[in-house]
C-alpha cells in the first residue's frame, strides 16, 4: 500500500504565511487542522512551514510523506458516535533549525510571511545564557529574538512586515509572558531602540487558550484506519472532535486570519479570563472533583466513571449545581458548555487515566476546585456536598505509606497505587493519614501551604468533611457516595 504523498492528496501551493515552531501531535491536530479548513472555506490562503526548534528528533516522516498528513476525529457530537477524517495539506514544508540554519533563517526575510505559532516542550523560559550569536540560540524565546531582529534589520523596520505571535503553550498569559522574554533578551544583548519600538508597534503577540483532546498516533488501529484510507500513513494524527481556539488581542485579527469564517471554533477577544475560568472550573474543575473518588469505586478511566450512573450523577450534581452557579457568566452558555464537557468525558475513543489526572492532586484541587468551594460558601452561607466529598475522597486517596522500593503508595483493595506529588506534601501525608479522621481532616484543613487561607476557620467545612471522610473509611467509597447523593435532585439535569 502506498505511503500518503502529494500526488495522492493534489496538494495546492500557497503563499507562506505561517512559520510554526513545533512538529508534535497536537499543533497538526489543531492548527494545521484548522488552517487547512481555512484554506478551503475562506480567503485565508496561506501554507505553513514546520521548524524543528530542538536538536532531538528527526523530519524524516515529514520528508518521507511531503508534509502530507491525516487527522482523524471521533467522539460524541449531537448525542450521536461521530468520525471525522481530513488529509491536511496546509503543512508545505518541515525544517531543522539547527541541521538546516540557513534554510530556517531565510524565512525572517520572506514578505508573505505574517504569522508565528508555537507549543514548544522547554515552554516560554527567559535564560540570560542564551546568546543570539548562536546559530540558532538555544531557548525558543532566544530563537524568536533573532529571528525577529533579522526580520526588522532585512526590511528596515517597516512596520507593515512586522508578525502576528500565536503561542500556544499552556502558559498563563502565555502571549504577554513571551513578548517579555523578547524584549529583555533585546535588552541583554544591546539591540538598538528603534528594534524595542518595532517589537512593540509592528508585532502583535496573542495570548491564547486552546482546547482539544489529541489522543497522537493510533499504533493499536493504524492498520484498520490505512484500509479505511486506501493508503499509508505514520504521521496521521487522532483526536476529539471538539475544539476550541481564545485568541486574545487588543487588535481586531478576524480579516487576517478569518478562521471563524470558515466555520472554526476561533473567538477573538480583549479578554480570554471568562473563556479560561469557565474551561478551569467546569471541565477541568469536574475532572478532578471527582477521578479519585472514581478511582477508589475499581473505574480506572473517565468512560468508565461515565457509565457509572453513580459516578455520573455525582458529576452532574458537582457541575450543575455547585460549579456553575458561581460563575458570573451568561447561563445559557454555561450550560451549553457544561452538556459539551459531559459529551467529552463520554468519548468512547479516548482512554484517560484517573491515575494521570491524580498527579499532583492537591495543587489541582487548590486551582480548579477551591475557588468553586469558596464561591459556593460565599453564596450559600454552607459547604457544598459534592465539593466537600471529593475533598474527602481525595483524602482517602492520599492515605498511604511509604516503602523504599515503591515511594508513596496507596491501596485499593488488594491493588496498589503510586501516589504522585511534590515530596513535602507526600511527607506530610504520610505522618497524617494514619490519624484518626477528625485529626486527619483538621490537619489538612489548616494547612495553608495547600489552600493559601486555613479551610477549617469556614463554618460547617470541617464537620461535612470529616463526616464524609468517616464514611468512606467506614462503609467503602461507592457506599460513601450513595450516601452523599441520597435525596438530591438537580435543578438542572434529569437522573440517568
Amino acid at each position: 500500500m502506498e505511503l500518503l504523498n502529494r500526488q495522492i492528496t493534489g496538494k495546492v501551493e500557497r503563499p507562506i504565511k505561517v512559520l510554526q515552531f513545533g512538529e508534535g501531535v497536537f499543533l497538526r491536530a489543531f492548527v494545521d487542522y484548522m488552517i487547512d479548513i481555512a484554506n478551503e472555506n475562506s480567503e485565508f490562503n496561506g501554507d505553513i512551514v514546520i521548524v524543528k526548534p530542538i536538536e532531538a528528533g528527526t523530519l524524516e516522516g515529514f520528508a518521507q510523506q511531503e508534509c502530507q498528513y491525516t487527522v482523524k476525529l471521533r467522539g460524541i457530537v449531537n448525542d450521536e458516535v461521530k468520525s471525522i477524517s481530513r488529509i491536511v495539506t496546509s503543512v508545505t514544508d518541515a525544517v531543522d533549525a539547527y541541521k538546516e540554519y540557513e534554510k530556517y533563517a531565510a524565512f525572517a526575510k520572506l514578505p508573505t510571511l505574517r504569522f508565528l505559532v508555537s507549543n514548544i516542550t522547554d515552554g516560554i523560559v527567559y535564560d540570560a545564557t542564551d546568546r543570539i550569536e548562536y546559530n540558532p540560540p538555544k531557548t525558543y524565546p532566544g530563537k524568536l529574538t533573532k529571528f525577529l531582529y533579522e526580520r526588522y534589520q532585512h526590511f528596515h523596520g517597516a512596520t507593515d512586515k512586522g508578525l502576528i505571535i500565536l503561542p500556544v503553550e499552556l502558559v498563563e498569559d502565555n502571549g504577554k509572558c513571551l513578548k517579555e522574554c523578547v524584549l529583555k533578551l533585546a535588552k541583554l544583548w544591546k539591540l538598538e531602540e528603534d528594534f524595542l519600538e518595532w517589537i512593540h508597534e509592528a508585532c502583535i503577540f496573542t495570548s491564547t487558550l486552546i482546547d482539544r483532546i489529541v489522543s497522537g498516533y493510533p499504533k493499536d488501529e493504524e492498520e484498520e484506519f490505512f484500509k479505511e484510507f486506501g493508503y499509508q500513513d505514520k504521521l496521521m494524527v487522532t483526536g476529539e472532535p471538539f475544539a476550541l481556539w481564545v485568541i486574545e488581542s487588543e487588535v481586531d485579527l478576524g480579516n487576517e486570519f478569518p478562521l471563524p469564517k470558515a466555520g472554526l471554533p476561533v473567538v477573538f477577544t480583549d479578554n480570554q479570563k471568562p473563556y479560561k475560568l469557565r474551561k478551569a472550573r467546569i471541565l477541568n474543575g469536574a475532572h478532578t472533583s471527582f477521578a479519585l473518588a472514581s478511582y477508589l469505586c475499581g473505574n480506572d478511566i473517565v468512560l468508565e466513571s461515565m457509565d457509572d450512573v453513580l459516578i455520573r450523577n455525582f458529576i452532574k450534581y458537582s457541575i450543575y449545581d455547585e460549579i456553575i452557579p458561581t460563575l458570573a457568566l451568561p447561563k445559557q452558555e454555561l450550560l451549553e458548555f457544561a452538556d459539551t464537557v459531559l459529551a467529552r468525558f463520554s468519548n468512547p475513543y479516548v482512554k484517560h487515566s484517573h491515575l494521570a489526572i491524580a498527579t499532583n492532586s492537591i495543587s489541582k484541587w487548590n486551582i480548579r476546585c477551591l475557588p468553586s468551594f469558596l464561591g459556593y460558601i460565599d453564596r450559600t452561607g454552607k459547604a457544598p456536598d459534592c465539593l466537600s466529598f471529593s475533598l474527602a475522597a481525595m483524602l482517602a486517596f492520599y492515605t498511604g505509606t511509604k516503602r523504599k522500593d515503591q515511594g508513596y503508595i496507596g491501596h485499593r483493595g488488594q491493588e496498589v497505587y503510586q501516589i504522585e506529588d511534590d515530596a513535602p506534601i507526600l511527607d506530610f501525608f504520610a505522618a497524617n493519614s494514619s490519624k484518626d479522621t477528625a485529626q486527619y481532616v483538621h490537619a489538612v484543613l489548616q494547612k495553608e501551604e495547600f489552600w493559601g487561607k486555613d479551610l477549617s476557620t469556614y463554618e460547617g467545612v470541617e464537620e461535612k468533611v470529616t463526616m464524609y471522610l468517616e464514611n468512606i473509611r467506614t462503609h467503602g467509597m461507592r457506599r460513601a457516595i450513595e450516601l452523599c447523593m441520597e435525596g438530591k435532585v438537580s435543578a438542572y439535569y434529569k437522573n440517568a
